[in-house]
């Protein structure tokens, strides 16, 4: 059997770094060894494309639109049949989730990175590209949406968090569990993430801000943010999405200025409901104009938000992307 051709792109992080005293900074040719595996050859004909050299903390919104760019430029050839993108762990879940939903290709892409720098005796960098690239030499990933492997697990991006600030086994799916894993080099997949969505915009919009709710907030940040010139603004509130009833005045006012201002959850697992009708609750909130999104994660949300007012910017036109399975329970609200 014809060996697969993969792209590698690297675009930085832990995994081309290397420790200089006692931190740990960018190695200039760092990305160069995410290839020098022996054993990756021997999986399939891998070619390496340097995207950039940076820490995740440095990927932006923009640069994540050119990668896309270059990803689908290389996988609308024929003769390439996969990609593996290396990249940070900080910032890696927001990458994963952007070329998801952007990406046009449904041929296999892979993110991966290490937590461990080249320098570290047991840097797990080299097992994550190897597994990386044998999940997208597998035919069984074409058509599975852009998926992250770390530690020898496969998760979807959009339901992908990091858990742990040091840990190998940082990359989880809190309510999910992985799509699959890499055994003894058997690429084996349990399920399929039936939540996808697609966004083919080649415009976003920067400007979106996250707004975390505090015990007490009396809005003043978010009608600070908001006369910061913002876009779009997640608030990430309590439970379904509750905020201090003063938060929520702030979120009609702003709602009331053509402002979306999309509701996620400080809780990583379930989703915000309009439950509660109190002052401050999701149903309030709704009623006030503010769009719930039913995927928890503030970062997410935000790489959503951004993609969407690249279409968009009409709130009730936004809501429709955000506000997928609430269903009956809107007609209740709103009367």
């Amino acid at each position: 059997m014809d060996k697969k051709r993969i792209i590698i792109i690297s675009t930085g992080g832990t995994i081309a770094m290397v420790k200089k005293g006692r931190t740990v900074v960018p190695f200039d040719k760092g990305n160069a060894l995410v290839t020098d595996i022996p054993e990756l050859h021997e999986i399939a004909d891998v070619e390496l494309y340097e995207f950039s050299n940076i820490p995740s903390p440095q990927m932006t919104p923009r640069l994540m639109l050119e990668l896309a760019k270059k990803i689908d430029e290389f996988l609308e050839k024929d003769d390439y049949d996969g990609a593996v993108i290396t990249h940070g762990t900080d910032t890696l879940e927001e990458t994963a989730y952007f070329l998801d939903l952007i990406l046009r290709t449904e041929k296999p892409v892979v993110l991966t990175a290490s937590m461990r720098n080249i320098s570290e005796l047991s840097t797990d960098g080299p097992r994550n590209v190897l597994s990386s690239v044998l999940v997208a030499s597998s035919d069984s990933s074409y058509g599975m949406g852009v998926v992250v492997c770390l530690n020898d697990e496969i998760h979807a991006a959009r339901e992908v968090t990091k858990t742990y600030t040091s840990n190998v086994a940082t990359f989880d799916s809190p309510g999910y569990g992985p799509l699959g894993v890499v055994d003894e080099n058997n690429v084996i997949y349990f399920r399929k993430s039936l939540t996808r969505e697609k966004i083919i915009t080649d415009k976003i919009e920067e400007r979106v801000a996250v707004v975390k709710a505090f015990t007490g907030d009396d809005g003043a940040i978010l009608r600070a943010v908001h006369n910061m010139g913002y876009k779009g603004i997640v608030l990430e509130g309590f439970g379904r999405g509750n905020v201090p009833p003063e938060a929520a005045q702030a979120v009609e006012e702003i709602v009331k200025s053509g402002v979306p201002v999309v509701i996620t959850s400080r809780c990583f697992k379930g989703r915000v409901y309009p439950i509660y009708g109190y002052a401050g609750g999701g149903a309030d909130l709704r009623r006030k104009g503010a769009i719930l999104s039913e995927h928890p994660l503030s970062q997410k949300a935000r790489i959503k938000l951004m993609l969407v007012l690249g279409i968009t910017s009409d709130i009730e036109e936004i809501r429709k992307y955000f506000e997928i399975h609430i269903g009956g329970m809107m007609s209740e609200i709103e009367h």
